[in-house]
């Protein structure tokens, strides 16, 4: 997967403003003024990779320490041996590598009474880096030792950082790949996340991106799924989006986007379906976009998955309103009703402390409860009067029609347990099996208590609606015989605080249309 990297920079200067590039840190630790002087003096000017140096003076051992904890990311340190005591050098750089636990920062002894720290014992015996005599460091040799110490130091920071994005990658794949009911939208701004994320793995990194964007291809149409940083204006962000198309779609160079902008093509079996466009504050080298092209990879390959998955997630839910639609079809007089089980549901459900998906899973499962009544008689299901023993009878087999619809599918599984036992009661004295409900999942609990009292306010053929305090009450009756306490408890918190009353005004309309009929036939 290959990066696209702008070449032009049209805006010049009248681009947002980026942030100030790094600098290199040299520590110059030496109790001599004149020393740390003529370092600053030699020193002047000097640039390694696009990059100036920033010095940082300190007269004693105990004053590094101090400028150390301010400045966490210094590249090079030169270091006097003698100070305030005979090996206070020597001391700092074990403070540096043992305390700090820094074996990144480049350090370097300068000292100038060498009788004192032998150069042979100090590389031994000390994690440095350079042993110089302060006679030997002309300014030439001295610009000669702290170029090749930064070198150094840029290389192992730059092996460092791609092993952490290494383990970035790895740790991120788990998440991208987690198939859930989350939307494309929440996918996609986790994508982006990761991917800014390996640009800035940490405060020390040579590349921080100030810009992103995620994009998908419908057709003709260019999607953006999400964004970060700040883009200028709506028609910038227009902009980036049509140069970033052209650019994967038509495989063109992008000559109008800021300069050192990459376009990462997202590919499904080897087809463009998006990009990632990214502005990094200045070039990437060979090992930061490995990294980056490597990510969308990963999030290429988990884009198919989640499509197909959402596919199959959106055929279940057809597959699940179908059937709805057969039970509502075959009782009009409970098709509402299967709605608001649903809608009931979902917030008992996160009240009694599961899941925003798992709730909304056992919400969509709610609307088959009573599928089994497709295999009722329509003379039972819609007789007016009160059912005879043997009627009564005929409707309870409704749980067992249930079950045989729904078993033997997994996707299904919470579907049938509700189906089958949401007329279980607390005490065993239910059906169709007579064992008590604390033995299934709560998602059948919730219906239990749900079902009855959306029942009570509802207008039957065979009842008028009971006013929804009534209704209430006489769950709360029901509790700890024929309803689970935690649920009737939490329903009811839910009932009195208002959270169902938009759902009891779209029965009571429903009622109020029924009831309107039966005047109706009755003239």
């Amino acid at each position: 997967m290959k990066l696209i990297r702008s070449r032009a920079d049209p805006a010049g200067e009248q681009v947002a403003k980026t942030s100030p590039r790094h600098t290199w840190k040299l520590l110059v630790v030496d109790d001599e003024p004149d020393m740390r002087a003529l370092t600053r003096i030699n020193l002047k000017g000097f640039q390694f990779a696009d990059r100036g140096l920033e010095i940082i003076e300190a007269g004693s051992g105990a004053e590094a320490r101090a400028l150390l904890a301010q400045h966490t990311d210094v590249s090079i340190a030169l270091i006097d041996v003698v100070m305030e005591t005979d090996d206070a050098g020597l001391r700092l750089v074990e403070f540096i590598r043992k305390d700090l636990d820094n074996p990144m920062m480049r350090l370097i002894i300068r000292t100038g009474q060498a009788g004192l720290a032998p150069e042979r014992y100090v590389i031994d015996h000390y994690d440095i880096d350079d042993y110089k005599d302060k006679t030997e460091l002309t300014a030439t040799h001295l610009y000669t030792a702290v170029r090749s110490a930064i070198k150094s130091y840029r290389d192992l920071r730059s092996i460092d950082l791609n092993r952490i994005g290494l383990q970035h990658v790895l740790m991120a794949a788990p998440d991208i790949y987690r198939i859930s009911n989350r939307s494309l939208g929440q996918f996609f701004q986790g994508v982006l996340t990761q991917v800014v994320g390996l640009c800035n793995l940490s405060g020390n990194s040579f590349i921080s991106t100030i810009d992103g964007v995620i994009a998908t291809f419908d057709d003709s149409e260019t999607t953006v799924q999400a964004a970060s940083g700040t883009l200028d204006s709506q028609e910038r962000f227009d902009h980036i989006r049509a140069e970033c198309a052209q650019a994967v779609l038509n495989g063109k160079v992008p000559e109008m986007l800021r300069k050192d902008a990459y376009v990462v093509p997202l590919l499904v079996q080897r087809k463009p379906v998006g990009f990632i466009y990214i502005e990094p504050t200045h070039d990437l080298d060979e090992s930061d976009r490995a990294l980056v092209s490597m990510m969308a990879q990963q999030c290429s390959s988990a884009l198919e998955n989640l499509r197909l998955h959402v596919d199959l997630t959106k055929s279940y839910d057809h597959m699940i309103d179908m059937l709805a639609r057969i039970a509502e079809f075959k009782d009009s007089a409970t098709g509402s009703h299967i709605n608001r089980i649903d809608q009931y549901t979902r917030l008992l459900a996160l009240e009694l402390g599961l899941a925003e998906e798992e709730a909304a899973h056992v919400g969509k499962a709610s609307r088959l409860h009573d599928v089994g009544k497709i295999g009722i008689p329509d003379a039972i299901l819609r007789k007016p009067g009160r059912l005879t023993a043997e009627e009564y009878a005929i409707i309870r087999t409704h749980t067992h029609i249930g079950k045989s619809i729904l078993d033997n599918d997994a996707h299904l599984e919470t579907a049938c347990d509700i189906a089958t036992h949401h007329h279980e009661r607390w005490d065993g004295t239910g059906y169709p099996q007579g064992r008590p409900s604390q033995e299934f999942h709560v998602s059948t609990r919730i219906v239990s208590v749900i079902d009855v009292f959306d029942a009570l306010i509802s207008h039957r053929p065979y009842k008028q609606p009971w006013e929804p305090d009534v209704a209430a009450a006489e769950v709360e009756k029901g509790a700890g015989t024929q309803f689970d306490p935690t649920v009737v408890a939490a329903f009811l918190k839910l009932y009195r605080q208002g959270s169902f009353d938009t759902i009891i005004r779209a029965a009571q309309q429903v009622n109020s249309g029924a009831l309107a009929a039966d005047d109706n036939s009755s003239t």
